[in-house]
């Protein structure tokens, strides 16, 4: 198999067979083996009858159906998994990600190159909150991670097949997965295109799901929130100290005082909103933690079509 698309599929119906034949438009002329594995991600929607029905008449569609909604990164994680190419694509299944790209990707990986994924130069059909949102998260994970992740791309990209090894020697469940190809450190290049706005249908990414992707991406490759934690109780320490030699002045010295309770109250508050942030920072790591050590299985097939010998 020369090449596999892993299009990961929450609630699609109205897209994946405009998805399926524009696939087909853009992979066929390359005239390449190719398989195109859809995971349904708990879709409660015609998601999953469409995908079968394609793959009843298609041997090349191939399909993963999860017991629930374990989410985007997961279900990347389970084509991975399964995957028999020697390149993998990934792109999303609501046609943000043009299918039409993928000749070039894959241009670009024949060359050599073990990473090439597509950049963002511009994001159609998008709120301006949206887009300064993911601006901003980009560039502050770049700067407070210790690996060099590449900003303004998703996960619309191609990889070799020994990075996908590698991918699933990675156990973590916070998955995160353009980090973690960064984390590897093969060479990536990339490609810039246009993304344009969804074809139909409501974005399942919610920004509950956003702002939880935000947090694995940076609590999985930096540990600048433990030391901000640390400094913050360091620097209030040293503000609980000057006040409190300004106290000791303003009672002894200078006896121009109130007894007061409202020099009292913001201490309290003050001190008890910065230790109630360190610790739920520190919750948060130790949360991961111990998720990982309950080793539960990443995600469950509740039906596929895929041979138990693949992968």
């Amino acid at each position: 198999m020369d090449l596999s698309v892993i299009i990961p599929v929450y609630n699609e119906a109205a897209n994946v067979l405009v998805l399926y034949q524009r696939l087909l438009q853009a992979i066929q002329p390359i005239g390449i083996r190719y398989e195109l594995l859809f995971v349904n991600d708990g879709s409660t929607d015609q998601s999953l009858a469409i995908i079968k029905e394609l793959a009843a008449r298609d041997i090349t569609v191939r399909y993963i159906d999860f017991t629930r909604n374990f989410g985007q990164q997961i279900a990347i994680s389970a084509g991975l998994d399964k995957a028999m190419g020697q390149a993998i694509a990934i792109l999303d299944g609501d046609l943000q990600d043009p299918p039409e790209l993928i000749p070039e990707l894959y241009a670009r990986y024949q060359q050599g190159h073990p990473v090439v994924y597509a950049r963002r130069r511009t994001r159609v059909g998008e709120s301006a909150t949206k887009l300064a949102t993911a601006r901003l998260f980009y560039r502050l994970l770049t700067r407070i991670t210790h690996v060099s992740i590449p900003v303004d791309a998703g996960d619309f990209r191609i990889i070799n097949r020994k990075v996908t090894d590698t991918l699933k020697q990675m156990p973590e469940r916070q998955k995160f997965i353009r980090g973690q190809i960064s984390w590897i450190g093969f060479p990536q290049t990339f490609l810039e295109y246009d993304r344009p706005e969804r074809n139909q249908g409501r974005s399942g990414y919610s920004y509950s799901k956003m702002i939880r992707l935000a947090l694995d991406g940076i609590t999985s490759y930096s540990n600048l929130p433990l030391k901000m934690a640390t400094v913050s109780g360091f620097v209030v320490s040293g503000i609980a100290f000057l006040v409190m030699l300004y106290t000791l002045y303003s009672r002894f010295i200078s006896r121009d005082y109130v007894p007061g309770w409202s020099s009292l109250m913001m201490s309290i508050l003050f001190l008890g909103g910065v230790q109630l942030i360190a610790i739920g920072i520190i919750g948060e790591y130790i949360s991961r933690l111990s998720e990982n050590v309950r080793n539960r299985p990443l995600y469950i097939i509740n039906e596929t079509n895929i041979p138990e010998e693949s992968g």
